[in-house]
């Protein structure tokens, strides 16, 4: 199964040159715990980093910085796991692992963003998953009792 089945394609993002008192009302307005940070480039919203709560409290609340002085870029993590959207599953989640990342922004063939794949998506699927295998386990319990009866 391709990441693009599975993966959030309503991303929230930001750009690098935004503040990150900016940044977090946008992750409190959206309800996530990160933002893309994208340019803009041909009409494409390229990722070029990633935004966490974390990296908000690790850069700026632990340190003692002035919120306001802050930008995105500066807190963003721009070492970036980006995964194509034709990509399976299991690929990223092989990737995501080598790299320590619980989320990834999910690309087109231009590099543009169309989704993030987060840890989250992955359990969810997979619960789906396991819950279908449940339902075939009792559905055929069930066929086995009426059978025999």
């Amino acid at each position: 199964m391709s990441v693009s089945a599975i993966c959030n394609h309503n991303v929230a993002t930001i750009e690098r040159h935004e503040g990150v008192v900016e940044a977090a009302a946008r992750m409190r307005a959206e309800h996530v715990g990160d933002l893309i940070v994208v340019e803009h480039r041909a009409g494409r919203r390229v990722p070029v980093g990633i935004l966490t709560d974390r990296d908000i409290v690790v850069a700026v609340v632990a340190k003692q910085v002035a919120p306001g002085t802050v930008t995105v870029g500066d807190a963003m993590s721009s070492e970036l796991l980006k995964v194509h959207k034709e990509n399976g599953v299991e690929f990223a989640l092989r990737e995501m692992r080598r790299t320590g990342v619980r989320r990834a922004p999910v690309v087109d063939e231009n590099d543009d963003l169309v989704g993030v794949l987060s840890i989250d998506d992955v359990i969810d699927h997979l619960a789906t998953q396991l819950g279908h295998i449940a339902d075939i386990i009792r559905l055929g319990q069930q066929t086995e009792v009426t059978k025999r009866l």
